[in-house]
């Protein structure tokens, strides 16, 4: 890192950019394996909180590799990089007062943890939620063919196959979708974001 920048202070705080949007900048961390539903979900939850007139984005794992992260692989390292920036980047988007909904695979403990941190010590809000669906589930879900070429061994370091998916200890909300459908993914995250004053 360059040792020659210093952080430039705005003149507009997070009380007073809070107070004119009515609401508080968070960020929705959605994990879980492949086809788990945390793109479903992620898309359903940002209508359902546009119509509500909130100021959200929703940031997916496969988008951002088009663009901010097209330079990266699927080997540990780049995974780790991958959840780094955004974890960097949704921070900013809930530094801006918007709820901020990630869908990412994110398999490593430390990589989350380093997202929620990086939210906590600028003093923003990290809800992660535990996309939870079975290995069998989504294998059977698989809508991309990804498990299959997995199986086939024409994809490797492939999460839950040949590389670790690891599960989350203390989420903040835990959604099984072979238990609930969508509506109700999205009713639970609601229900918890105006439960936190987020909303």
């Amino acid at each position: 890192m360059s040792t020659n920048i210093t952080f430039h202070e705005g003149s507009v705080d997070a009380i007073e950019r809070f107070k004119l949007l009515k609401q508080k900048g968070v960020t929705i961390w959605l994990t879980g394996l492949s086809a788990s539903g945390k793109s479903t979900i992620a898309c359903a939850l940002e209508q359902h909180l546009l119509h509500q007139h909130r100021f959200t984005y929703r940031l997916d794992g496969d988008n951002v590799r088009f663009g901010l992260n097209k330079d990266l692989g699927f080997d540990e390292k780049s995974r780790v990089e991958n959840i780094r920036r955004i974890g960097e980047v949704s921070k900013l988007f809930a530094d801006s007062g918007c709820i901020t909904i990630t869908a990412f695979i994110s398999p490593y403990r430390a990589d989350r943890q380093l997202a929620r941190e990086l939210h906590e010590k600028a003093n923003l809000g990290f809800i992660e939620v535990f996309v939870d669906a079975s290995l069998s589930v989504v294998e059977l879900r698989d809508p991309k063919g990804l498990y299959k070429k997995a199986r086939a061994g024409e994809i490797k370091d492939f999460t839950g196959i040949s590389a670790p998916y690891e599960v989350p200890e203390k989420p903040e909300i835990h959604i099984k979708t072979d238990q609930c459908d969508v509506t109700h993914a999205v009713e639970a995250i609601t229900n918890y974001l105006a439960a936190q004053n987020y909303i």
